[in-house]
Formats: C-alpha cells, structure tokens, sequence
C-alpha cells in the first residue's frame, strides 16, 4: 500500500467506528453488558412449583435481581425430566432474558434421549455452578423397614410390591433409584411423577412406598415426622439432619450422589451478559439469608470460583461422561 493512501484510510475506519459506537453496532456498550436488564428476565425451572429445583431458584431470583437492577420471573416448565424446559430456553432469543435453573438432568440427557432436542455442551452457555444438594432415601412413615439395611432386605423379598417413586426419566430421584437398584440387586416398580414436589405428597400421603429426594425437599417433613428418612447419599452427615446416617454407614457405599445446580443461558448470548449475570450469582450466593435458607435445607451455596462460565462448563463436560457410563449400564432409554 502507498504511503499516500493511508490517511484516507485512517479517516473512513475513524468515522466507521465512531458511526458503530453511536448506532449500538458491535454488542453493549463498552463491553458491559450497556442497559441490561431493561426488561424482566425469565428464569425457567424444568420442574414442579414447591419441587427441590424451584426451591433453589426462588432462593437466588431475588438476590440476583437487586445485584442486576431489574426483576426476575419464576416459570416452571415441565415434562420429560427436564428436556421440555431445556429445550425451549436453547432456542430462545439470546440476549439474557431467558435463563434456564436446570440441576444434574443437563448431564444425564444426552445418554437417556435418543432424538434430544438440544446438546448441553452446543446449545447453552454456561453462567455458574449454584449448590450441591445431598439427597435423601425417604418412606412413608408407617412403612414396615427400620432402616435402610432392613430396606434392602425388605424390597428383595417384596420386589412385585414395593412402589418406587421419582420424578420421570432423567430426574435427580430417577437416577438415585437406579442406583439404589443397581447396588441393592433388585429390580422394582417405578411410578413416575411430574416432578417431585406431588411423588413427595403422595409419599406422605401413603400413595407410594419410598423414594429419592433432594435434602431441599425432603428436610421439612423429615424434621416434622412426615416421611421416614433411611439416608443421605453423601460421604459425610448433613448438619440439618445429624440423626441420618450416611448410605455408607448405612451399609450401602455404592448409593453416592447429590444434585447441582446451574445456571444457563442460550448459546450465542452476548459473554458480556453472561458475565453479568455470573457475578450476580456471586453476589447472591454470598447473601446470608440464602446461606442461611439453604443451611436449613441441607445445602450450601458453591464456592465463588465455581459460580463461573468456566468451572460450571468443567463440572458439566466431566459430568455428562460420568453418567453416560452410569446410564449404559443401566441399560436405560427415554422412550
């Protein structure tokens, strides 16, 4: 290029730039996120109302809010473990006002779903890891095993009877049952629910025998007498429930497994807002009326540096691997 030319070139890309940074062109202002939010964000929960995800959410919508300056919206969007939600977030407008609460389902589905809508790791752009719930083996409370070495026991002898119940295929209480199944040797009737939230009222109510619960849901009526609580399924004794042994003092270590949360938005949402939005979870995570709400529910906030785009992204690519294993295994498929 001759040297006489480059001033008029200096001159067109000055003035494009600055036609750009007038018309909004190129994304947010300055690279932080500019006015958003400037309307209601939506957050999108793949479960029941009342159920241990909802719970969570509602938890952090309001936290994150005030840290955003605008107003979050709870909907819940059921049906088909999770994917029915999920997928309807992937082909939403990605500009930060629809958000998507989904728990471990988000690693599980690609093994459980032959024709899914969606790919977890394509579609979606990470926000940030929530918490990690510990679950519960709950009963009706006149159900007839003390404890959960008499559970097994009894279910063994009773498989053609014994009523198991979760939340649908790909649910955190479907997988937890596959896995007391699997360790327990016994193959049993599984009634399936739209969500947690009913297959708990119909435990306390005596519909159905026992089941795998998130602590978020089950505390309540664990404290209150409602359910019979067997275990939890983590290594160490939740401090909400410190008379329930573990699954491994329990006598059953193979049933190891609680339930994340994240955060997720559509792919292709402007990283800037992404960002945005992370730091507001920090933010809420750090609240102590959240801390203190999920203390009584058994759970903990994560720790910030897992309330990231990255470390979610990390935790979410190592745990669909793990689980696509589990799921082989099994020998299980979502119709």
């Amino acid at each position: 290029m001759s040297t006489s030319r480059r001033p008029w070139m200096i001159t067109v890309l000055a003035v494009v730039s600055l036609v750009a940074a007038c018309s909004g062109d190129g994304g947010t202002e300055g690279g932080d996120a500019g006015g958003y939010p400037d309307q209601n964000i939506t957050f999108v929960v793949p479960f029941s109302a009342g159920g241990p995800t909802d719970t969570v959410t509602r938890m952090i919508a309001d936290p994150m809010a005030k840290a955003l300056g605008g107003k979050i919206v709870v909907q819940n969007v059921e049906g088909a473990g999770g994917t029915v939600a999920a997928g309807q977030v992937a082909q939403a407008e990605p500009d930060g006002y629809t958000v998507l609460m989904h728990h471990i389902g988000m690693s599980t589905a690609p093994a459980l779903y032959k024709d899914l809508s969606y790919q977890p790791l394509e579609d979606f752009a990470t926000i940030g890891l929530v918490t990690e719930v510990p679950m519960t083996v709950v009963a009706r409370k006149d159900f007839a095993p003390a404890d959960l070495a008499g559970l097994t026991t009894y279910v063994k002898a009773n498989s053609d009877k014994v009523t198991l119940a979760n939340a649908g295929i790909g649910a955190a209480s479907h997988l937890c049952g596959l896995l007391f199944q699997s360790a327990a040797g016994v193959k049993l009737q599984e009634v399936p629910y739209q969500g947690t939230g009913p297959a708990l009222t119909d435990l306390v109510g005596g519909q159905v025998d026992f089941m795998c619960d998130q602590t978020t849901n089950t505390t309540g009526q664990i404290t209150a007498g409602k359910v019979k609580a067997y275990a939890v399924t983590t290594p160490e004794r939740v401090k909400s429930l410190p008379d329930v042994p573990t699954t491994t003092e329990a006598g059953m270590p193979q049933l190891q497994v609680s339930v994340w949360h994240g955060l997720y938005a559509p792919a292709g949402t402007p990283p800037e807002i992404v960002q945005k939005l992370s730091e507001a979870l920090k933010t809420a995570l750090a609240d102590q009326a959240v801390i203190d709400q999920m203390a009584k529910l058994g759970t903990a906030p994560v720790a910030a540096a897992d309330a990231t785009p990255e470390a979610h992204r990390a935790h979410l690519e190592e745990q669909i691997t793990t689980w696509a294993k589990v799921i082989s295994d099994a020998g299980v498929k979502a119709s």
